[in-house]
């Protein structure tokens, strides 16, 4: 079976592995996906669920390069929101809760699906090196496979230690073994490497909830989906979720299991992720709250089990009962299982190119957790990318790299392989400094002509977006043309309490108005005529009003792009005042107190230092 060698082989079937394996396979390589488990493929190891704040938009950019997490998110999904519509459209951010036995099905039937990709299941515990270059895998069995590249994705399993109170046992996640013997090798092959630690709540029997207490959840009204493609319908009947709270009796409960906590009592010494902190670091560092919001995600179409998010622990199991007791709506709560911490090797990104090749080791690539970040999202960006790279250098062609200004995926690689990590690495919009440019509805504008240079996404799917462009534009220029009907304006104004205009106008000049959207000028003859005859779509019409509507701030965007570009000479004074900039994020404050960069081109490369944070000393020191 092993006789040949293979171009491309995937050590992983996470999120980022699949992606990997399905992107180098679709490309043309010979594929060879090794897993430990192959029943577990693209496991939702933590919460069942898809996109979110800056995540969303990273999955409809993996879908946009001819990926498969929006196609398997849409096809799995048991509810669909779009978060943040109150605010502007550079933050709007699709999520979709998902059915977590049918997201891993759909995968593997994606996988099985495509051409060039085989399986095997087994360990991987040491590289074929020669030369400072990879040659292929050795696996438990004594197996040698031979490869042109590899790329490792290991998620958590690299010496994975999970803690439930005063007990620790080796796993990759609950009921799976960890992966031993990789990071030594690694390590022998002078790569860096550090642990860093996460963690997932408790999973209850929805049947003894009371949902009676809590606060309902559901779907949006319209539901949309992640995928251009037409592989998926947007969802007919969806299921809520809900939301409560913690108090301070459960609080007080927890505090009673601090001397048995593992991230207390020094039984784990790794950085866990910031943004998603446990429970009991919660009332730990937030004393002062009373409360804490938990969210009551529902597992799936067809199981009772349910995901209590905010509630991630490592507390003993008992103390995690005790407490849980206590919150509204969970008096009769019964455990499936208790929450954990793991622990985990990764290795410092700073050692990879921009490709996700590692600057050591010729033709390997490292690609998810391996690198040190936290989310499905996150780590299947990196899975295409690297999969993609792997067959570019199969094949002696250019690395295939995405700019800051392109992508949330060129935002996360740049961010890794330029700062580096010392905490879970998780995407926020904030981090981008291009993020009016780099909205959830244009990603496959920006991304899918490249995909089709490469050969990722076919002919038919490029001619859609550019139709779709094409017809943007046209809604646009018919906006900035046609003139309105006066008196029916003043009647459309005067009904949402705006101020009416003397004259006519353009179309476009109605349209900026904060009050004014598009469906509101569909009433106009001049609109809905044009909109019917050249077929005109409503997520067509969304863009060319998104458009118009913040024209100003992509240009004040771009302009601001000029001036980062000069950070490296404007000096920081040494007694800067950073506590006194409202605007300036914790974390900034706290790495630029405690480094003192001399310039903005030094801040801007600190780890945790976002692009608005950067945006915030620009302007102040302006002033």
């Amino acid at each position: 079976m092993f006789d040949s060698k293979f171009d491309v082989i995937v050590v992983g079937a996470g999120h980022a592995g699949c992606e990997a394996a399905a992107a180098a396979a679709n490309l043309g390589s010979h594929t060879l996906l090794i897993t430990m488990n192959l029943q577990n493929v693209a496991q939702m190891s933590c919460n069942p669920a898809m996109g979110g704040i800056a995540k969303g938009q990273i999955v409809r950019e993996i879908d946009a390069l001819g990926g498969y997490s929006g196609i398997v998110s849409d096809r799995s999904a048991i509810q669909f929101k779009m978060l943040n519509q109150s605010k502007g459209p550079a933050m709007w951010s699709p999520r979709v809760q998902s059915d977590r036995s049918l997201f891993t099905l759909e995968w593997r039937a994606l996988l099985e699906n495509t051409p060039n990709l085989d399986f095997y299941q087994d360990t991987v515990v040491d590289l074929i090196v020669q030369n400072e270059q990879v040659l292929g895998v050795i696996t438990s069995l004594g197996l040698k496979i031979y490869s042109k590249t590899v790329i490792l994705t290991n998620g958590t399993f690299l010496n994975g230690l999970i803690h439930i109170g005063e007990k620790n046992f080796g796993g990759g996640r609950a009921g799976e073994k960890a992966s031993y013997g990789l990071t030594a090798a690694l390590e022998n092959l002078g790569f860096s490497s550090g642990r860093m630690k996460t963690g997932t709540p408790p999973r209850v029997d929805g049947r003894s909830l009371d949902y009676s207490k809590m606060l309902e959840q559901p779907g949006d009204e319209n539901p949309q989906k992640f995928s251009y493609t037409d592989h998926t319908q947007p969802l007919t009947k969806q299921i809520s979720c809900y939301i409560t709270h913690t108090n301070l009796e459960v609080h007080d409960l927890l505090r009673t299991g601090f001397d048995r906590s593992p991230m207390f009592n020094g039984s784990i010494k790794s950085t866990g992720p910031r943004y998603c902190p446990s429970i009991e670091d919660k009332i730990n560092r937030f004393s002062d709250k009373s409360q804490h919001q938990i969210f009551v995600e529902p597992e799936g179409w067809n199981t009772v089990e349910v995901y209590v998010n905010g509630f991630s622990t490592s507390l003993p199991d008992d103390i995690q009962y005790k407490a849980l007791k206590q919150v509204r709506g969970f008096e009769n709560v019964k455990f499936f299982r208790p929450g954990y911490a793991i622990e985990y090797d990764y290795f410092q990104p700073t050692q990879l190119f921009h490709s996700l090749e590692t600057k050591q080791i010729q033709n390997l690539f490292f690609a998810g957790q391996i690198n040190g970040t936290t989310g499905y999202e996150e780590a299947a960006a990196q899975g295409i990318i690297a999969g993609i790279n792997a067959h570019q250098k199969c094949v002696d062609e250019t690395p295939f790299v995405l700019g800051r200004e392109e992508a949330y995926i060129g935002v996360l690689i740049d961010d890794l392989i330029l700062k580096g990590t010392e905490e879970p690495y998780r995407m926020f919009t904030s981090r981008a400094e291009y993020r009016t440019l780099l909205r959830q509805d244009n990603a496959d504008q920006r991304l899918t002509p490249k995909a089709f240079q490469l050969g990722l996404v076919s002919k038919e799917r490029l001619d859609r977006v550019e139709r779709k462009q094409r017809l943007s534009s046209a809604t646009v220029e018919h906006l900035k043309k046609t003139s309105y009907d006066l008196n029916r304006a003043n009647q459309l104004l005067e009904m949402k309490n705006d101020v009416i205009v003397s004259q006519t106008d353009k179309f476009s000049k109605l349209l900026s108005r904060p009050n004014i959207n598009r469906q509101d000028l569909y009433q106009f003859e001049a609109i809905s005529i044009f909109m019917e005859d050249q077929g005109i779509e409503d997520e067509v019409f969304e863009q060319a009003e998104i458009e118009i509507k913040y024209a100003g701030y992509i240009d004040k965007e771009r302009k601001n792009a000029d001036k980062l570009k000069r950070l490296e000479n404007i000096k920081i004074p040494l007694s800067f005042d950073y506590d006194s900039l409202a605007s300036l994020s914790y974390e900034a404050k706290e790495k630029l107190n405690k480094l003192q960069p001399s310039t903005l081109g030094q801040a801007s490369r600190i780890s945790g230092i976002n692009p608005s944070d950067i945006s915030v000393l620009l302007v102040s020191m302006g002033r």
